[in-house]
């Protein structure tokens, strides 16, 4: 029998990790929801963690957009210009989602 993976580690509800600590930690879970070695009840943690995770990953990321388009002048007057946020060919996920 495999014995059980210690509860996760991470930031508790007062700190926020930055977008980096969000992603890797993110990737973390899926690696550990993906593995089949977590009971229901760690799994349904894992997941509600990593819904909150991506959550705030999206909304940094819009944040991130944002700034990018207030900051992009071209022209007279200046002009803002949405990103493309389309994934490049032969990575994972659909438009609009994470890569991994």
């Amino acid at each position: 029998m495999t014995p059980k993976q210690p509860p996760a580690s991470g930031p508790t509800p007062d700190e926020r990790p930055n977008f980096e600590q969000a992603m890797e930690r993110l990737e973390a879970i899926v690696q550990e929801l993906e593995s089949g070695e977590l009971t229901l009840d760690e799994s349904l943690a894992r997941y509600e963690e990593g819904t909150r995770l991506s959550k705030h990953l999206s909304r940094e990321l819009d944040e991130a957009e944002r700034r990018i388009e207030r900051l992009s002048m071209e022209g007279d007057p200046p002009t803002t210009t949405p990103m493309d946020l389309h994934l490049e060919p032969g990575s994972r996920g659909g438009e609009g989602e994470l890569p991994f």
